[in-house]
């Protein structure tokens, strides 16, 4: 049995997996994912203004260490 996609290419209905996982590995050299550039640190000088809500404050004081 074969499943026509809208491509016009088929796909057997018995393909393995052990195929597929090849199929993609034949693929993956045509998707290049660019180097995402990461931001420069903002220095602690620079950050002015951030407040903390109390009812934030109680939230984070009361969780462990490891969080919950």
């Amino acid at each position: 049995m074969e499943t026509k996609l809208n491509s016009g290419h088929g796909v057997a209905a018995g393909q393995g997996l052990e195929e597929l996982r090849g199929d993609c590995a034949r693929m993956a050299p045509h998707w290049v994912v660019p180097a995402a550039l990461a931001p420069d640190p903002v220095p602690p000088s620079l950050i002015h203004g951030v407040t903390v809500p109390p009812a934030s404050v109680r939230l984070i004081a009361d969780m462990s260490d490891y969080g919950d």
